[in-house]
């Protein structure tokens, strides 16, 4: 698909929290999204450079939140330690911190109308997870009127299976072309190759 120059980026990374890489918590997805670090580093520098808005989006669930119902066990809980951005990813002051009470980034929180202050029309979603709080946030962001991309190589599942399933399920949706999947890298490509 064709972007004309009208169309402005922003990039946003999903729940990267402390608690998620916390090996005494033994989340199964702790080494998938290991993997997914440098290439969130590398995409959030090009992001950086172009002057294009990074978000890093992140669970700040309450204490007995009802989430803690399902089978989760309580983590990234609001206010502490363990529901910061992990440290590797380099955030910087420019960038948004957006701590949110659910999966998408943009439900109940102050997204939309920020991300439409800075002229964005196009979402560009990595982070975890591929199939709940990364899927969610690209889905809202068309529900808000955004295009998104998910970006492969920049999130992770709890399992490769799950990650690659979930991508497949929306590579060509109905959605498309409002809603892609594709390599940090083709995404980079396009976009400056005005």
């Amino acid at each position: 698909m064709n972007h004309d120059d009208k169309d402005r980026p922003a990039l946003l990374i999903i729940d990267m929290v402390k608690d998620t890489f916390d090996e005494k918590r033994n989340f199964p997805i702790t080494p998938l999204a290991k993997r997914i670090i440098e290439p969130i580093r590398r995409v959030a520098a090009d992001f950086r450079n172009h002057r294009w808005p990074v978000v890093f989006a992140t669970d700040a669930f309450k204490e007995g939140d009802f989430i803690f119902t399902a089978r989760m066990k309580p983590y990234s809980l609001e206010g502490t330690l363990g529901a910061e951005v992990i440290d590797e990813l380099g955030r910087e002051h420019s960038d948004l911190w957006l701590p949110k009470p659910r999966f998408s980034a943009f439900f109940k929180t102050t997204l939309e109308g920020w991300l439409k202050e800075r002229k964005v029309t196009l979402c560009a979603v990595g982070g975890i997870t591929t199939n709940f709080c990364v899927l969610t946030t690209a889905i809202d962001a068309i529900c808000c009127d955004f295009k998104a991309v998910i970006l492969e190589d920049c999130a992770a599942a709890a399992s490769e299976k799950i990650h690659q399933q979930t991508l497949d399920n929306y590579r060509k949706s109905a959605l498309y072309p409002l809603l892609r999947v594709m390599a940090s890298e083709q995404l980079l490509a396009e976009l400056t190759a005005r």
